[in-house]
């Protein structure tokens, strides 16, 4: 083992570690916003994220510890939960908090820790890593750009609908109130409702949504405010919102969904209830308030049906599997159901996708979808005449998770190989967009 490595060792977290590890996240993170002091946002995310968080134990977190001292130096964290892609549920590790003392930086401390953090996740199964945050940093360490987030228009203020009175009353039948604990049941059964539509979702049970409305500490960066939509006292839809107004004035929106579509065109509850809740905060805080930026992609219902406003760029998730051939594998009921609705059926007893390292093996019975395993790859996939489509591993993960169509990855991918114009077809109808209303349990 070399002196550097010696220097350091990596251990899971221990709930002992809370004060430590609150100190140092405070310490390194968003310094540009405090001007270089602690930030006390993250020291409080910090001791939730140690103290009961639903997605979260001590274990979760790894520490890099200096060997001479005893104190920890680096830390990251991996929340785990559940990811429903067109009701396929998917593990997912959202990784958070990736920090570094500085003068322990330039040790290669936050490589060690990924590293330590992917073979947990391989040893567990756990087939999807995500993490935003610096551009392009992550790519190193084995991440791929794979999931679009944000983007929907923002909205001035101004453009915000108002009653009478300044409140979101009813609005077409429906209103607007504060969450409580009482409507944790019907929040998370809107969820499950959602996993089984079309979408990328992050799934909630009634325990946590519990934990969103009242579980967090007033300090916490992450702490959300939920709304609920009702018509009389059937819960049918929520909205879940920034807690204060950002720096340059905006009311952060992170989720929204209807329990029935039908109920969509009278979302101007929701835009009356945002705009009263940001003139709250700016009353509040003697801040302007200047607008309503959603945290939403710029197809979803809340943005379509929005009061005109400023586009934005999307921001970008990283993404990494491990294991690209698994990934297709746990897709099985997914594929099967989508080849089923096309009315599609594969000519031959199998079809085999390489994935440049391991290869899915997908096997058909009077050509339905009947099992998928994986294999050990051919030396050379592109020319073995077994072998009908070639996807590099960051082209697959885009095309699983419905972030690009495969017309779309061949005309960006030139090592992306399919055999013939009939594979080209069936995986075309393998890997439609799906749109992305995912709000990690962060």
């Amino acid at each position: 083992m070399s002196a550097q490595h010696d220097r350091y060792s990596i251990r899971p977290g221990r709930a002992s570690d809370a004060a430590d590890l609150a100190q140092l996240h405070a310490s390194v993170q968003l310094q540009a916003v405090t001007g270089g002091q602690p930030h006390p946002g993250i020291a409080a995310w910090v001791e939730d994220l140690l103290d009961g968080h639903p997605s979260v134990v001590p274990a979760d977190f790894l520490v890099a510890e200096e060997s001479t001292t005893g104190r920890p130096v680096a830390s990251l964290v991996g929340l785990r939960q559940d990811w429903s892609l067109a009701g396929v549920r998917l593990p997912v590790a959202q990784i958070e908090l990736v920090g570094t003392a500085p003068e322990h930086r330039g040790n290669r401390l936050t490589e060690r820790l990924f590293a330590t953090l992917h073979q947990r996740y391989a040893a567990g199964r756990v087939p999807l890593q995500v993490i935003e945050g610096i551009p392009y940093f992550y790519r190193r360490l084995g991440y791929d750009y794979a999931l679009a987030n944000d983007g929907g228009a923002t909205v001035p203020a101004a453009a915000l609908p108002a009653t009478e009175q300044d409140r979101p009353d009813d609005v077409g039948g429906l209103t607007v109130r504060p969450a409580t604990i009482a409507d944790a049941e019907a929040l998370a059964d809107i969820d499950h409702c959602l996993a089984d539509g079309a979408t990328l979702t992050c799934l909630r049970d009634a325990a946590q949504w519990r934990y969103e409305i009242v579980g967090r500490r007033p300090a916490n960066l992450s702490r959300r405010v939920v709304a609920v939509l009702e018509h009389g006292t059937d819960v049918r839809g929520y909205l879940v919102h920034g807690a204060r107004l950002s720096a340059a004035g905006e009311l952060m929106v992170f989720a929204a969904a209807c329990k029935r579509p039908a109920d969509w065109p009278q979302a101007a509850a929701m835009h009356a209830h945002l705009g009263h809740i940001g003139r709250q905060y700016e009353a509040l805080a003697g801040q302007p308030f200047s607008a309503v930026r959603p945290i939403l992609g710029p197809d979803h219902p809340l943005v379509r049906l929005a009061p005109p406003g400023v586009p934005r760029r999307p921001r970008g998730w990283y993404v990494r599997t491990s294991d690209p051939a698994d990934l297709i594998a746990r897709l099985q009921p997914l594929l099967r159901a989508r080849w089923h609705t096309a009315d599609l059926r594969w000519p031959e007893p199998a079809l085999i996708i390489s994935l440049y390292g391991r290869a899915a093996r997908l096997e058909f019975t009077n050509g339905e979808l009947t099992a998928a395993t994986v294999m050990r790859d051919t030396v050379s996939p592109s020319t073995d005449p077994r072998t009908h489509a070639a996807i590099p591993p960051g082209a697959l993960l885009q095309l699983a998770l419905g972030h690009r169509t495969l017309p779309e990855v061949l005309h960006a991918w030139p090592d992306c190989l399919l055999r013939d114009r009939a594979t080209e077809h069936f995986l075309t109808a393998a890997f439609p967009r799906v749109p992305v209303q995912v709000w990690p349990r962060n």
